[in-house]
């Protein structure tokens, strides 16, 4: 089975065939929504929707542990992520897909992982040089390639807060760091699962310049929604792509 995280803007996809709800309980609680569970040519698929079916929970709230805690009690053995970014690059242009390398977590208020507390002699230190699996990442680029997307196949991503958006000294400082795009929801979600040992990627969807650029007007969640409801298309035709190549590699 493959899991997918849906983000902004994928919340509640008709993507799955033959698809039913099923409610998940976890040590750590529930997800928002039920999880959909279907298939996409053949495969097995359970669906998050990050943010619940109708995008009311905040990306502070978002419980980042039951999603990846349930996708692993349901067998999963990848998961794929979808998200809408800002970008902090000239060249990610709005409607460009990114399938991110590296991430930086910024985020304050969120639990980071599954361990509150170590095992005597079982102290556990996740590795996280790379974070997303690199099999998935070579996938989700051939399936760009292939569809003629626009794309990049590589960026790091930086996770803020919010729900609120960057100032302006923040979006120049990041850009000053070295990420590429910026949203609200990778981490500690990446990380979570890398403790859980279930391989994770993610296709990041560019929908806005976030304020550095002066010239542009600075991001608002109605343009956020706008880019990418014109583009989503992008997203699902590439996951109904690449989930049957993962499930037969």
């Amino acid at each position: 089975m493959i899991g997918i995280i849906g983000g902004s803007g994928l919340d509640n996809p008709d993507i799955l065939i033959d698809s039913r709800d099923e409610v998940v309980s976890t040590e750590w609680g529930e997800p928002h929504s039920p999880i959909r569970i279907g298939t996409i040519g053949g495969t097995e698929v359970a669906l998050v929707a990050r943010h619940g079916r109708k995008h009311t929970v905040t990306p502070t709230h978002v419980n980042n542990r039951a999603h990846i805690q349930a996708l692993a009690d349901l067998g999963c053995t990848a998961i794929l992520a979808t998200t809408a970014v800002g970008s902090l690059r000239e060249e990610i242009r709005r409607g460009d897909l990114v399938i991110p390398d590296q991430f930086i977590d910024l985020t304050r208020l969120r639990p980071l992982s599954f361990f509150e507390e170590f095992e005597v002699e079982n102290v556990q230190h996740t590795p996280m040089a790379d974070p997303f699996d690199e099999s998935l990442r070579a996938a989700l680029i051939k399936g760009c390639k292939d569809a003629g997307y626009s794309h990049h196949s590589r960026g790091t991503v930086i996770t803020i807060e919010g729900p609120r958006f960057s100032t302006r000294a923040e979006s120049k400082m990041f850009r000053i760091w070295g990420a590429d795009i910026i949203n609200m929801s990778i981490a500690p979600e990446c990380a979570l699962a890398n403790e859980a040992g279930i391989p994770y990627a993610a296709v990041a969807m560019s929908t806005d310049y976030d304020c550095w650029k002066v010239e542009e007007e600075p991001v608002s969640w109605d343009a956020i929604l706008e880019v990418f409801g014109s583009n989503v298309g992008k997203v699902t035709d590439l996951l109904q792509a690449v989930i049957p190549r993962i499930a037969s590699a």
